[in-house]
């Protein structure tokens, strides 16, 4: 049979390609602002796929959650990027994006480099209710520290003492923010206050160092409030230096010609 005769293979019909559409022009850029517990407001840009139809690019934005380090969130504050903050998206007013704030976290580096030998990890968490009706779960992580005038290398912690110092983390971690709002809470996690408070009230079992309060997360929020979340971002950050306009070679040579 020679090629192309058989009648029973379909003929190919010639398929027009397709024409290539940028994806980039069906979006929209938004600004992410942060809320006032922070001094530096504007995080960066997002975008999202326009409104078509009833896709609303508003429900596309929406609830997305964004980490900052606090190195980016504080001026002159670059030895405390390892913390970083996540922030939700709360309402969208025009190209900006407010947030609120819904957890923290350690980076992993810093982590990593807090693990010494010879001693003990002690770790603790507590879920804690605020005033403003949000609970957040707290983790708290410490290390055992050599006495003053100790001989021996090894600072290893007995199991009784380590019940203690657990029991003494969880029970601050209650105490310290059952009496706060969430505007409190933020506050006393970006000095570490209270992981200071820990380390003093454990000096009597055994001391530690490097407690830190490595990780927030909300577990349980009641409704947004619109109203609130305005509140938290009124009185907005400072305008932006854009620079000024430079004049382009090609510019520069018109004017001088019409002179």
């Amino acid at each position: 049979m020679a090629i192309g005769k058989n009648k029973r293979l379909p003929r190919k019909k010639g398929k027009k390609g397709k024409k290539a559409v940028d994806p980039f022009s069906k979006k929209e850029w938004f600004e992410i602002k942060a809320p006032n517990l922070f001094a530096v407001r504007d995080i960066g840009y997002t975008m999202g796929t326009r409104t078509e139809g009833q896709k609303l690019v508003r429900d596309n934005v929406m609830n997305r959650i964004f980490e900052a380090s606090l190195g980016d969130l504080k001026p002159n504050s670059e030895d405390q990027a390892f913390r970083k903050f996540k922030l939700k998206v709360g309402e969208v007013d025009g190209k900006n994006l407010l947030t609120y704030f819904w957890g923290m976290d350690l980076t992993t580096d810093k982590l990593r480099s807090l693990v010494k030998k010879w001693t003990t990890l002690i770790e603790a968490q507590a879920d804690v209710k605020t005033t403003d009706g949000i609970t957040y779960r707290l983790f708290c992580i410490g290390f055992t520290h050599r006495r003053q005038n100790q001989r021996r290398n090894t600072s290893y912690a007995q199991k009784g003492q380590v019940r203690a110092i657990r029991k003494k983390m969880v029970e601050i971690m209650q105490r310290e923010v059952a009496g706060c709002d969430t505007k409190e809470l933020v506050n006393k996690l970006i000095p570490e206050s209270i992981g200071e408070e820990i380390e003093k009230a454990t000096q009597q079992i055994y001391p530690l160092q490097n407690v830190f309060i490595r990780k927030v997360k909300t577990v349980k929020a009641p409704k947004l409030d619109v109203g609130k979340l305005l509140e938290a971002h009124s009185g907005g950050s400072k305008k932006k230096d854009t620079g000024k306009k430079v004049a382009r070679p090609e510019e520069k040579e018109e004017s001088k010609a019409d002179e």
